[in-house]
């Protein structure tokens, strides 16, 4: 490949938006990348168990501004997504206010990523509180449920 093709590209690059090119001609291949001036941030991923949490955690009403204890035990998001009640849109939803559940039954589905996630119900109980919106986004480890 011609060096004078390759400084070309290198001005072209370095005017546009353009990331990263790589060009292949036959066997030859030329990669230019453009240097971040800042450093990357290492990202971390993990699946760790969330432990039951059976005391009282103060949440904020934003309506109101005070703190509202929930007693019981809370079922929390156990990663980042979207907050389902139902399998689909206009289906039944798995579960209702005040309803009984049992250990290991679904609970909502939490949608990470393109994939759909089933939270089941780790203790069994009467369901207290429904502390998400249908189609709302959740931060790992909010709480979502309290089951008493």
């Amino acid at each position: 490949m011609d060096i004078r093709k390759i400084k070309k590209l290198i001005d072209m690059i370095g005017e546009s938006d353009v990331a990263e090119i790589e060009i292949h001609e036959g066997e030859e291949s030329v990669r230019i990348s453009r240097q971040s001036t800042i450093a990357p941030q290492p990202i971390a991923y993990a699946q760790a168990p969330i432990a039951p949490t059976p005391v009282a955690a103060p949440v904020v009403d934003a309506k109101k501004g005070e703190a509202d204890p929930l007693t019981g035990h809370i079922v929390r998001s156990p990663m980042v997504g979207t907050f389902y009640r139902s399998s689909t849109p206009g289906a039944k939803v798995f579960v209702e206010l005040g309803q009984r559940v049992e250990a290991g039954e679904t609970l909502c589905i939490i949608e990470a990523m393109k994939i759909l996630n089933q939270i089941e119900a780790d203790v069994s109980g009467k369901i207290t509180k429904i502390l998400v919106d249908n189609s709302q986004p959740v931060e790992y480890n909010q709480p979502l449920f309290v089951i008493e």
